[in-house]
């Protein structure tokens, strides 16, 4: 009897040693939920609260810290390592694949959003459109094109291209405008008595016709994009210049070791970080109630939508295509899911992805570092699935009624 009892505990002890790491994440995600709703019943003030966000606010700098050196020396000394055929092979699979899940994951949001029909539910509010211009898919395309092929590779890495709308007055209008800038109408008005009459003036000048002017601009964050373009193009031309191109290829190996080091001795901050983060976004949050009576039904079909896709329909693909236990792949990267989760940024959660594949799962470097930088860049499965749903849902809420052209549309 105490044979299996110490058996068991060494058993216990030995799945603590190997899975610390996990355990703690695990635990410091629901700690995070449970102190962030006890400390909403405090009624923080909003610096309480962002001293309280501090530990979490460390987080996310040391992730984002480490972005630009993996993503640069990942794609480049792992293009490197792979001669011209396989590299555009890989490519072409990557990207196919990429393509083929957010394609899929479209097709889910508009499965679930019909089947719940979260809209028929959902209170409507009016509210006055504020008259904020709104960029048009043309510069939203143009946009994207010019950050794949940025004109400063330091600006880059802290600024991305964007295209602003500015209002100007219709240069047509302008004399007529000239012409009416003092129509004012007065009146007055008596008192009781009849003896005092009060003036009162009213403004009845017509408001110019504005339009909006698109205008180069730029907004803070990197740009991931362009700089793996940039990253992937060198590393492919180093790879062809032969024993010339050795020294740069080793620098960047040596450089991607070493920040794959300072992953493994900051991850151990993670578990502590994540909960004042999760803690600090559920203090952030309006009324959850009033949230839940607007968009309750909506936020449901989006995590139904989500959990579909991640947890049904990618693992069955990757069991066709492997012929391996996905439940193991799962598990070997979900301290990455849950750092996912935390942080809502595919971005930051890098490194943790590159320590879990190569160190759980056991995938070839050179794959690694050439598939994970261009997925966090564009594979962006949940975005397409929510925004899929957003745009049923807002024709829903109005009542109109979607035929299977404009679906497509959405598609």
């Amino acid at each position: 009897m105490a044979g299996s009892v110490d058996a068991m505990l060494a058993r216990a002890k030995d799945v603590c040693k190997r899975n610390g790491l996990l355990i703690l994440s695990v635990l410091s995600v629901i700690v995070g939920c449970l102190l962030g709703f006890f400390l909403r019943t405090r009624r923080l003030t909003e610096q309480e609260i962002s001293y309280f966000q501090f530990p979490g606010e460390l987080l996310m700098r040391m992730l984002k810290m480490l972005i630009l050196p993996l993503v640069v020396s990942s794609l480049m000394s792992g293009l490197a390592a792979l001669d011209a055929k396989t590299s555009s092979r890989l490519g072409i699979f990557t990207i196919a694949y990429y393509l083929w899940t957010t394609f899929v994951a479209v097709i889910v949001g508009i499965i679930m959003v019909s089947i719940i029909h979260p809209g028929g539910a959902a209170q409507k509010e009016n509210t006055e459109h504020s008259g904020k211009p709104v960029m048009s898919s043309a510069d939203a395309l143009l946009d994207l094109i010019r950050n794949m092929f940025p004109s400063n590779l330091v600006e880059a890495t802290f600024k991305q291209y964007r295209t602003k709308n500015v209002p100007v007055v219709k240069s047509g209008k302008t004399a007529l405008s000239e012409s009416i800038t003092h129509r004012i109408l007065i009146y007055g008005i008596q008192d009781e008595n009849g003896s005092h009459i009060q003036n009162f003036a009213l403004d009845i000048t017509p408001s110019p016709d504005v339009i909006y002017k698109s205008e180069p601009g730029t907004s803070d964050g990197m740009n991931v994009l362009g700089i793996v373009i940039f990253s992937a193009t060198m590393g492919i031309m180093l790879g062809r210049m032969g024993t010339s191109g050795v020294p740069v290829v080793s620098f960047c190996q040596c450089l991607n070791e070493s920040v794959m080091k300072i992953v493994a001795v900051s991850v151990w901050y993670f578990p502590f970080g994540i909960v004042f983060l999760i803690a600090g976004k559920i203090l952030e949050m309006d009324d959850p109630t009033s949230i839940g009576k607007k968009l309750g039904f909506y936020a449901i079909t989006v995590v139904c939508g989500l959990v579909v896709h991640g947890l049904f329909i990618l693992p069955i693909m990757y069991l066709f295509i492997t012929k391996k236990n996905p439940i193991v792949f799962i598990r070997g990267v979900l301290q990455a899911l849950l750092i996912a989760l935390a942080t809502s940024s595919s971005s930051a959660t890098l490194p943790i992805t590159f320590k879990c594949l190569l160190e759980n799962n056991h995938i070839d470097r050179r794959i690694a570092r050439f598939v994970l930088p261009v997925g966090a860049t564009i594979n962006m499965d949940g975005t397409a699935l929510y925004e899929a749903v957003a745009a049923i849902f807002i024709a829903q809420v109005n009542n109109y009624e979607l035929d299977f052209g404009q679906i497509i549309t959405i598609r």
